[in-house]
């Protein structure tokens, strides 16, 4: 019932919508709550990392309930309204006690659980009065059980009432020493290992994955409370993550569990992504990458600025539909949002970085605790020690820690920059290890997003570096990651520059189009993109035999974002004459043209519908002449008018407009030519 968890953006600590049974049958009522009352006593085997004590008890008297609604179904005896009535009550109180104690023994959630262990206890205190209270309804006697049930459930009732259900003096004692290390954190105080440890292995926590799903956990509890109006345990929530973050690097020497064999997302995406067209993460109006995603009265998802900006023109309609809207209320979609950011993340998306708002949340959320802020500082020290003088076996974990360290946060990323651990794994590069490698090129690939990294990264001989891995990287992930790095490098002017001066950089980039994977097709596509923003680029590009690969990703590409980044840089390129030339030569129009046809992504058609322009801007009556034969071609553009962006509409219009006046010239026998730069257009 953990649900924040899997993605359903419920907050721990609080319930799912429980509502009492009504017009139910009593034997099937009955029968529900037998059940639940026997998944709460499977919890006797579970581990309780805190309130264990209280869990018991709850367990213990649930459990002596259970007989006593057992032989009340073995009895078979028609049940009176009253008992009816406290049945439905405690089929209430028990899914609330099923939820809390799933929560009491959730992996990953055990430090925030102890640091919220009063409060817990008072939830079971609650809840089990409220077990108390349906049993009032209920004399001994109303139902036929045997006189030693009914003195237990009497005992029960009692005792449900009764029962203090206090804070366990152990939890007690460790959460002090919980505390002691955050208010030294706050100090700028190294904590004692011996007290981090025992903190950790109170909760059962002996090992780097069980720390990892702290983390993990206390990262998705941040973003659902900074998401919300009610963000007050921010700063406990950072405090706790800076506390465990602080424990994963220092104290354990073994990186076990998956994470040893794949440390993060950016080498793959995962079953749910996968089956995700890139254009749902695109808000339907904008076509931008949504930020903070909504879903209206229709079920539809939109970027909460673009449907706002919507409604203010007057519309109360939804932008997809065109239904009638009853109430323009914005519904947050947490899941959307999630898969969002996992998406960004895994696939370089450019724009990404700048508005994802939720990485701020996080960077402001570390800031607003001092004991995080300081525990991160403290990391980013340690790891910077151990790649300069550890072990080999240290090395490779700091490397790793820094990979995981600057994935998601901003703040992470400007405390490694501090610390100068940048120089330090660019000299991994060159070593023959290939998880160190790996480790140490993902990790700048994160630090290449920080604006203060890519200057450091450049000065310290990084750029010959990085290309050496693209081209040569012992493992095809760190090739894909050079790529990536490329890319975040490339959005200053002068790194664009002098990475398109260096010779290796861009022939290296399409040798990865060419035999890397998919991962590695997206990187290098997204970084010779952002290489052409730079005109002197533009030529160096086409001499490297770009086109024919870019043509060949069209006609034999079955994901529809390499497709349509190709498109992208095609545009780019029939921008100039010899761009035009070249695709041209290479016989890219049909390509083009059924991918317009096909195409069910809104941007990769525009992007169609704008190279087509440039090539008929710059090709002339020869490139108009082909266009006009194809049948299909006219239907497309003219759906575009209705359905397509607003750059696309504009741009199938002068499409459309080439083509009638064409059609016009020939009718009539004048054949002067469309435009002029047809002269530039050779055999192909």
């Amino acid at each position: 019932m953990i649900q924040n968890l899997n993605g359903s953006g419920r907050r721990i600590l609080t319930y799912p919508a429980v509502h009492p049974w009504e017009a139910i049958a009593p034997n099937t009522l009955l029968t529900l709550l037998i059940t639940l009352a026997h998944e709460i006593c499977d919890y006797r085997t579970k581990f309780f990392a805190s309130n264990h004590q209280n869990a018991r008890e709850v367990i213990r008297q649930i459990g002596v309930l259970l007989v006593f609604l057992e032989e009340v179904r073995e009895g078979d005896a028609e049940l009176p309204d009253s008992v009816i009535l406290c049945f439905s009550e405690l089929h209430l109180a028990f899914q609330k006690v099923r939820c809390l104690l799933e929560e009491c023994t959730c992996d990953g959630a055990r430090v925030w659980m102890l640091m919220k262990s009063e409060r817990v206890a008072n939830q079971f205190r609650v809840l089990m009065r409220a077990v108390s209270t349906a049993l009032d309804v209920l004399p001994p006697g109303l139902v036929d059980a045997t006189d030693e049930i009914n003195r237990h459930v009497e005992l029960v009732h009692r005792q449900a009432r009764k029962s203090r259900f206090g804070v366990d003096p152990n939890d007690k004692r460790v959460l002090k020493v919980l505390v002691s290390v955050l208010k030294g954190f706050e100090n700028g105080i190294v904590p004692d290992k011996d007290n981090v440890r025992r903190v950790l292995e109170y909760i059962g926590i002996r090992s780097w994955s069980l720390c990892h799903k702290e983390l993990k956990f206390l990262d998705s509890e941040t973003g659902l409370v900074s998401s919300s109006e009610e963000n007050r345990e921010l700063p406990e929530l950072s405090s706790l993550m800076g506390f465990v973050c602080y424990a994963r690097c220092v104290l354990f020497d073994v990186v076990d569990g998956e994470a040893s064999r794949q440390s993060d997302n950016n080498s793959g995406s995962n079953g749910v992504l996968g089956g995700l067209n890139p254009d749902d993460f695109r808000c339907p109006i904008s076509l931008e990458i949504m930020i903070d995603p909504v879903t209206i009265e229709t079920g539809h998802t939109y970027d909460r600025s673009s449907i706002l900006k919507w409604f203010r023109t007057g519309d109360s309609i939804c932008p997809k539909t065109g239904s009638k809207l009853k109430n323009t209320e914005l519904v947050p979609n947490l899941v959307m949002r999630k898969l969002t950011q996992q998406y960004c993340s895994e696939n370089g998306i450019p724009f990404a970085e700048a508005g994802h708002r939720n990485r701020h949340v996080k960077s402001a959320a570390l800031m607003e605790s001092l004991a995080a802020e300081k525990a991160m500082k403290m990391v980013a020290s340690f790891l910077f020690n151990m790649l300069a003088a550890g072990t080999k076996k240290e090395i490779n974990k700091a490397a790793f820690e820094a990979r995981l360290l600057t994935k998601t946060s901003i703040f992470n990323r400007s405390c490694l920059v501090e610390a100068g651990v940048i120089p330090n794994l660019l000299k991994l590069l060159l070593l023959a290890d290939s998880w160190t490698q790996e480790n140490a090129i993902a990790a700048l690939l994160n630090l290449s997003k920080h604006s203060e990294s890519k200057a450091v990264i450049m000065e310290n001989g990084g750029l010959e570096c990085i290309v050496d891995v693209l081209k040569k990287g012992i493992k095809m992930e760190a090739r894909q990651h050079a790529a990536g790095t490329l890319f975040y490098l490339a959005s200053v002017e002068e790194y664009r520059v002098l990475i398109g001066d260096n010779p290796e950089a861009i022939p290296a980039l399409l040798e990865l189009i060419k035999n890397g994977t998919d991962r590695g097709k997206k990187n290098s596509l997204v970084s010779i993109y952002g290489l052409l923003m730079h005109s002197g680029n533009h030529w160096r590009v086409i001499v490297a035999g770009a086109v024919p690969l870019l043509v060949n990703l069209l006609t034999n590409c079955d994901r529809e974002d390499l497709v349509t980044d190709s498109l992208a840089i095609l545009a780019t390129l029939a921008e100039k004459s010899d761009g035009t030339i070249a695709i041209l030569r290479h016989g890219a129009l049909d390509s083009i043209v059924k991918v317009l046809n096909s195409s069910t992504s809104r941007l990769g058609k525009e992007y169609c519908v704008s190279l087509l322009l440039a090539l008929c801007t710059n090709g002339g009556t020869v490139v108009v002449a082909v266009l006009v034969k194809n049948p299909s071609l006219i239907g497309s553009l003219y759906s575009l008018l209705t359905d397509g962006t607003s750059r696309a509409i504009k741009k199938a219009g002068a499409v459309i407009k080439v083509l009638h006046e064409y059609c016009e010239r020939r009718s009539s026998g004048s054949m002067a030519p469309v435009l002029p730069q047809e002269r530039y257009i050779h055999a192909w």
